[in-house]
């Protein structure tokens, strides 16, 4: 099952328009403000989540009373975010394929800490059911998931550059294959930068990892 969730953060129309147009999903959830932009392209998302403190009400008010589409209030006193709930409710929903638009803005702290959430997709995530779920931010510029083991990468011509960054303190036993710069059973500490702007040179490369959390970052500029 695919999911895409559209978040409040920036999403420029193009881009947005020619992705959907690419694409198609099993389930659509927007996030709070993220409803704002599914209306302008009038599509209808199954599930609209968040405590609405961002969202115009108006908007809002067009699905009380639509029995296609389910809405989930949350309380705005909460430990979780709008879109990480939003993600919570994909993984609950037995995604497969998860990607998130509009979780990359102008607030830096909102981007890291969506970075962060992808890790409720991961394997190792109780709520993931062991089962590894395909979860990847996008927007005109990027595509970021994160991976904990051997992960084959799909060349894409759409980014130039790839960069592997530590989520954990350090990722050992790193191997790259496919890619201009090789690593072998390597470890890379949080803060060192030697795997930023690699790019991919085969059609499928593989990275392995025996422990800890990549970043991977596909990049276009």
């Amino acid at each position: 099952m695919k999911t895409l969730i559209v978040s409040g953060g920036n999403i420029k129309k193009i881009f947005f328009k020619d992705f959907i147009l690419k694409n198609k999903f099993d389930n659509i959830i927007a996030s709070d403000k993220g409803l704002e932009t599914l209306d302008k392209f009038n599509i209808k998302p199954n599930y609209i989540i968040g405590d609405f403190d961002s969202i115009n009400l108006k908007i809002l008010d067009k699905y009380i009373n639509d029995n296609k589409t389910k809405i989930i209030k949350l309380n705005p006193i909460k430990d979780y975010t709008d879109t990480h709930m939003a993600l919570k409710l994909a993984i609950k929903l037995k995604s497969e394929d998860i990607t998130i638009i509009g979780a990359i803005g102008t607030r830096i702290d909102h981007t890291i800490a969506n970075i962060n959430i992808l890790k409720e997709a991961l394997a190792n995530n109780p709520e993931a059911l062991k089962k590894e779920i395909v979860c990847r931010i996008v927007n005109e510029n990027n595509s970021i998931m994160l991976i904990d083991r051997k992960t084959t990468i799909e060349k894409d011509d759409n980014y130039k550059y790839i960069s592997l960054i530590p989520l954990t303190s350090t990722v050992d036993g790193i191997t790259l294959k496919g890619f201009k710069y090789s690593l072998n059973n390597s470890k890379i500490k949080i803060g060192e930068s030697i795997g930023v702007s690699n790019e991919q040179i085969k059609q499928k490369a593989i990275i392995e990892i025996k422990k800890g959390i990549l970043i991977v970052i596909k990049s276009n500029d």
